[in-house]
């Protein structure tokens, strides 16, 4: 398993469009894919789970991805949260 910290510098934090994306990006992967902020942990292959997290911008969320593409699938989730 691995894990990274990241800020979320999006101007309206994580919202419908870049939440759909990263779903989209992180269901190419077969690795599991979590997302915790505030306490609360959810998968990032769930569109319903990462809204409910409701994550404002500046908001600082965890990553932890378990599987046998694992760096790879960090990697791109991560790219795809940095995009503006």
């Amino acid at each position: 398993m691995i894990e990274r910290t990241i800020r979320i510098n999006r101007k309206a934090g994580l919202y419908a469009k870049p939440v759909n994306q990263l779903v989209q990006t992180a269901s190419k992967f077969n690795a599991d894919i979590f997302l915790t902020h505030n306490g609360r942990k959810v998968n990032v292959k769930s569109v319903l789970g990462v809204l409910s997290l409701a994550i404002p911008k500046q908001a600082t969320i965890t990553l932890e991805v378990s599987g046998e593409d694992e760096y790879e699938a960090l990697e791109e989730v991560v790219n795809t949260l940095e995009r503006e």
